[in-house]
């Protein structure tokens, strides 16, 4: 028995396994550099097209809507048809719609461009988890998870940076080309080093659920656009569209206890791990938004900060998770996972409490501190929670899995977008944040904060109930 973990272990180090290691790393760094990297770019795109902000903002919502409406169905799909097959299709088009985004000659063309990178990223971020379980043993699944988090962090981080540098060295254009050459190495490391796809013979291939698909993908588009829409007014129109995300949902649960091969097995909400891990990752994520929509405003008009000071502040919490992501992966498999999840939790509610609680008068130190130990919880609950899900997982549920996993984050990004960030206008008591009262600023952080505590708090219940329920499962 001994011998045989010790060849798994030196499996596991072979330049093979770190070469596909490398790939899957490029492919999270790409589709995470892809949504963070536009943003700082929308005012010289405006300038550029004679555009408004309401028609420049969809370069980042086509990308945003594609990967949310569409990435637990590609990554069933990869389950069906091949992971390496897929994935490698996802970089190709991704790629390629860089290219075009580069290229393009109007806005409209642009965000059409974009439109087809988010179908791109969405294959990458959901077939990139999906993959580690057939990359690495089961022993070092949270050291993999770990890096593809910290990958992740770094794309978020260099993206307003690096797209800043490379607008004003080489033009717009830049921003979408710089991605191409990635692209291609990607392209080929994942062709030559990614398992390759088992045949499997056509009677024991499961169908694929076109009408689920299709129902899945307008529902979460309608949710999308319902929290997106309107830059932070709920009017009539959001209120349709998310009664029709309602009915969409209802319609789509359905039509999957009925369909022969469903998109989405019922039945795995029936397991209180995954079930509770992706109860958590929405909540959390909801949480962290809040960082990014509440802290500028916070730094700028709460502490007076310039535009130089609130980017550095900022990108202390990115660089701390992009720091922190491997050593997290190790921690979650030396500890486990469901352990880990439950500290990374208490160390957000120990920084969500700091903030509601913090004076003013304690200054960038007083909000720096608790952001850090909130962006430490947050890079061992992901780490921990993805692992918790990803290690035990059927094989021909990984892609679907990691799908689900990437959706309720997306879903809780949105939804922290407009929830957290409605809270905190409300709070601050101010039509207008930009002119409102520093005193009114930290009062809306506050109160911001001690709701994103409230959110956190469930989340830890889930983590509990969900333990509890695990180990009764077993005993049985």
């Amino acid at each position: 028995m001994k011998s045989l973990s010790a060849i798994a272990e030196r499996a596991q180090q072979t330049p093979s396994v770190r070469w596909a290691l490398a790939s899957l790393s490029l492919s999270m760094l790409l589709s995470s550099l892809g949504t963070s990297i536009a943003n700082v770019g929308l005012p010289t795109l405006a300038q550029v097209f004679n555009a408004s902000f309401q028609h420049v903002q969809w370069i980042v919502l086509a990308y945003l809507l594609a990967i949310t409406t569409l990435i637990v169905s590609v990554g069933r799909l990869g389950d069906i048809t091949g992971r390496r097959r897929l994935l490698s299709a996802g970089i190709g088009v991704f790629t390629l719609a860089s290219a075009l985004c580069g290229l393009a000659p109007t806005l409209w063309m642009l965000i059409g461009a974009r439109a087809l990178q988010g179908i791109g990223a969405a294959i990458m971020m959901a077939l990139t988890m999906a993959f580690v379980g057939e990359t690495v043993t089961k022993a070092k699944t949270g050291s993999a998870m770990g890096l593809l988090g910290t990958m992740s962090a770094i794309g978020t981080a260099m993206g307003p940076s690096l797209g800043g540098l490379l607008i004003g060295g080489f033009g717009w254009q830049a921003i979408f080309l710089i991605t191409v050459p990635l692209g291609l190495l990607t392209l080929v490391l994942a062709h030559r080093y990614l398992p390759a796809d088992r045949q499997k013979p056509k009677t024991d291939r499961a169908g694929f659920d076109p009408l689920g698909t299709l129902l899945l993908a307008l529902t979460l588009a309608a949710y999308a656009l319902a929290m997106t829409l309107g830059r932070g007014s709920f009017g009539p129109f959001n209120l349709a569209l998310l009664l029709a995300a309602g009915g969409g949902a209802c319609l789509f649960v359905f039509t999957e206890a009925r369909v022969t091969s469903p998109l989405i097995r019922l039945a795995m909400f029936r397991d209180p791990v995954l079930s509770g891990s992706l109860a958590m990752s929405l909540l959390v994520a909801t949480v962290m938004m809040a960082t990014l929509v509440v802290g500028p405003f916070y730094l700028a008009h709460g502490l007076g900060l310039d535009a130089v000071l609130v980017g550095l502040v900022l990108s202390v919490g990115p660089f701390v998770a992009a720091l922190t992501g491997v050593p997290a992966g190790r921690i979650a498999d030396r500890f486990g996972a469901q352990r880990m999840t439950l500290a990374g939790l208490i160390a957000m509610a120990i920084g969500c409490l700091t903030l509601s609680v913090l004076p003013e008068t304690f200054g960038i130190g007083g909000y720096l501190l608790p952001m850090v130990v909130m962006t430490l919880g947050y890079a061992l609950f992901q780490t921990a929670n993805n692992t918790a899900v990803m290690a035990d997982v059927q094989p021909d549920q990984r892609g679907v899995t990691s799908g689900l996993l990437n959706l309720s984050r997306n879903l809780g990004l949105i939804t922290g977008a407009s929830v957290l960030g409605a809270v905190f206008a409300l709070a601050s008591a101010s039509v207008d944040i930009a002119t409102a009262r520093p005193e009114a600023v930290a009062s809306g952080l506050r109160i911001t904060f001690a709701v994103a505590l409230v959110l956190i708090a469930v989340a830890l219940a889930i983590a509990q109930g969900s333990r509890v329920m695990a180990v009764r499962r077993e005993r049985r």
